[in-house]
């Protein structure tokens, strides 16, 4: 039998399954089961918790199966896992992802910290269809692609059921994480983001990183700063140092777990 656990990082959801030993191996198709919402246990991700080279490696899918770099939110909850099943103390120790090693602060409860390293924005303005309206924004690297656009009212975006046209088309050959952002009162910033491979999300993690980033940029404000931002599952912050390092704070939760054989 092959358990998994669901769980999430402000909603933002995921199935992960153990893999101590890095013997299990999961098809595309699999994973599209597994994450469908009709018909599987349904999530925005897939986690495969390993190690590689006796170090703990996050190998993270998209719903639709396809391979990602990173997933902030995803991270927190893999590393809550560690925690409570025992596999891991709290503390500060390090995950490795495709897009590099990441080191996380995990208290036995509360809020996960994640150093999410260095995002940087792409030198180009970048502009998004959605809804009617075309948006302005920036293109911002978090060890993967993110347009992310300014909007005077998040009402106006539409539904989301599709993934917006971004300008230009060449900008992103393997497809782009696309942010809308409101500035909100007492400094915070409201965010819906539509997640390639995925649609859209409750939130995004490496999404709020570049959102705090592209916000800094468009409001003049210099490093270090922090940004508390309010994606539609919850409140995330982000603090970014004056070598443009990230870190992302929030919440993990591990809901139950299921049986997935079904899916297999």
């Amino acid at each position: 039998m092959v358990l998994g656990t669901y769980g999430h990082g402000t909603h933002n959801d995921f199935v992960l399954v153990f893999d101590g030993e890095d013997k299990l191996t999961f098809t595309t198709e699999q994973v599209k089961r597994i994450c469908d919402r009709t018909s599987g246990v349904g999530a925005d991700g897939f986690i495969r918790i390993t190690k590689q080279n006796n170090q703990w490696f996050m190998d993270y899918r998209n719903a639709d199966g396809s391979i990602a770099e990173m997933c902030g939110n995803g991270i927190r909850v893999m590393a809550r896992y560690l925690q409570e099943r025992g596999h891991q103390p709290s503390g500060i120790y390090s995950i490795d992802t495709r897009a590099g090693r990441k080191f996380l602060a995990v208290p036995d409860s509360g809020d996960i910290s994640v150093n999410m390293g260095q995002v940087s924005q792409v030198p180009g303005e970048i502009s998004a269809l959605e809804n009617g309206n075309t948006y302005r924004g920036l293109n911002i690297d978090v060890g993967n692609p993110h347009a992310v656009v300014f909007v005077d009212d998040l009402a106006t975006v539409g539904d989301l059921k599709v993934a917006p046209s971004v300008m230009p088309e060449e900008a992103y050959p393997e497809g782009v994480n696309i942010e809308f952002v409101q500035f909100a009162e007492g400094g915070q910033l409201n965010m819906r983001v539509f997640e390639r491979g995925v649609g859209e999300t409750q939130s995004c993690g490496t999404g709020t990183c570049a959102v705090a980033l592209a916000a800094t940029i468009e409001s003049k404000k210099s490093l270090p700063i922090k940004w508390i931002i309010n994606p539609p599952g919850g409140q995330l912050i982000v603090e970014i140092d004056g070598h443009s390092n990230a870190t992302l704070i929030g919440p993990a939760v591990l809901v139950k777990d299921v049986e997935l054989d079904q899916y297999l």
